[in-house]
């Protein structure tokens, strides 16, 4: 899976509710049926993270938990939303010419 694919499944699953990086992984595997491994996931988490496009849901609550990042709960931030929003509209529509291409119609 690429690297761009994991950080918006994270996005979406956290677009939801936040959540830690357990609860993430099972979210994803709900949505998609596999989860993604360790390296992808918390990557995924790190990048998002630094680009401000997540964060922690509790700083205070955090700081305990900073060296334990499979327990840290994370929120999507209004630029989050905003990348999420975007990216989702720019694959709904590459989905709806690639349906249209194979004659069928998008729904």
């Amino acid at each position: 899976m690429h690297s761009n694919d994991a950080q918006m499944l994270v996005l979406t699953v956290l677009a939801d509710r936040p959540l830690h990086g357990y609860a993430i992984n099972t979210a994803i595997e709900e949505l998609t049926g596999r989860k993604l491994g360790p390296g992808s996931l918390y990557g995924a988490l790190s990048r998002l993270e630094a680009r401000e496009l997540i964060r922690p849901a509790d700083k205070a609550a955090d700081k305990a938990a900073e060296t334990q990042e499979r327990h840290r709960t994370m929120q999507i931030t209004d630029a989050g939303r905003d990348v999420l929003r975007s990216e989702l509209q720019q694959m709904a529509r590459i989905s709806a010419a690639g349906l249209r291409a194979l004659g069928i119609t998008p729904a």
